[in-house]
């Protein structure tokens, strides 16, 4: 696994097609962050890829974030794992603000194996994802 950090996050690369992101505590994404965030997974991506969002620690996003953020055209599908109800609602409340956007998201509940959980269900997506290519 390689590791990257980001001005305001660490980034994992779980193999070719999957990275974990790991926000740092009480950032808020601005739009900058969110564009440095993509021109990495650019650079890291040049096909097919998801995305494990680890929500251990409490972040938000700039309005102008919240509208740019994981827009890139690569991006096949979105796991989330959070701790606790804030997080989950945070999340839901993103998606809906981006329901026009297609975004294939899911939400796992990192107290029961989430993490894995989500792992498994990005796998499960780009697989079906290359079988439609």
């Amino acid at each position: 696994m390689k590791k990257h950090q980001l001005s305001f996050a660490k980034i994992n690369i779980l193999n070719e097609h999957i990275a974990e992101v790991i926000v740092d505590q009480d950032t808020v994404i601005s739009l900058e962050m969110s564009e440095e965030y993509d021109r990495f997974m650019s650079e890291i991506f040049s096909n097919y890829f998801a995305i494990l969002v680890n929500k251990i620690n409490q972040y938000d996003f700039s309005f102008e974030a919240k509208l740019s953020m994981a827009s890139h055209q690569n991006l096949t599908a979105i796991a989330v794992v959070t701790y606790d109800n804030e997080g989950k609602e945070s999340v839901e409340k993103l998606a809906a603000i981006r329901q026009l956007d297609g975004w294939n998201v899911k939400i796992f509940d990192g107290l029961n194996l989430g993490w894995q959980e989500g792992l498994d269900w990005l796998n499960n997506e780009l697989n079906s994802k290359a079988l439609k290519s």
